[in-house]
């Protein structure tokens, strides 16, 4: 395996440990997650290892992980695209027009929770 791959993988792992993290009934941003993981390019990453995290174990909670404004931007990954949303309300978020309801009293900065 290439250096290149190990460093994806173990980048992916860091981001996949900080989604877990995430409780039930908050969210994240792309771009918190990359904070606290000091990922060098960013929420593009996080979109990335969200995209890719079908079949990860323990489970990673992909639908907690939002825009920076709270939109459902990653929801076209989902099948169906409904389901990020049924996932949050089955949490108890509410979601109006694509866009998580509170988003800044649900907010959920790994840098600050995690005491990182």
């Amino acid at each position: 395996m290439s250096k290149e791959i190990k460093t994806k993988e173990s980048i992916y792992d860091a981001i996949y440990d900080v989604v877990r993290a995430i409780p039930k009934g908050r969210v994240s941003s792309y771009g918190a997650v990359a904070a606290a993981v000091g990922a060098a390019s960013g929420a593009r990453v996080v979109g990335y290892a969200m995209n890719s995290c079908a079949g990860v174990k323990p489970k990673v909670p992909a639908h907690r992980v939002v825009n920076r404004n709270g939109l459902l931007t990653g929801k076209h990954h989902f099948s169906p695209p409904e389901r990020m949303q049924q996932l949050l309300e089955k949490e108890g978020v509410k979601i109006k027009d694509d866009k998580v309801v509170d988003f800044n009293t649900l907010f959920w900065d790994p840098m600050t929770e995690l005491a990182m």
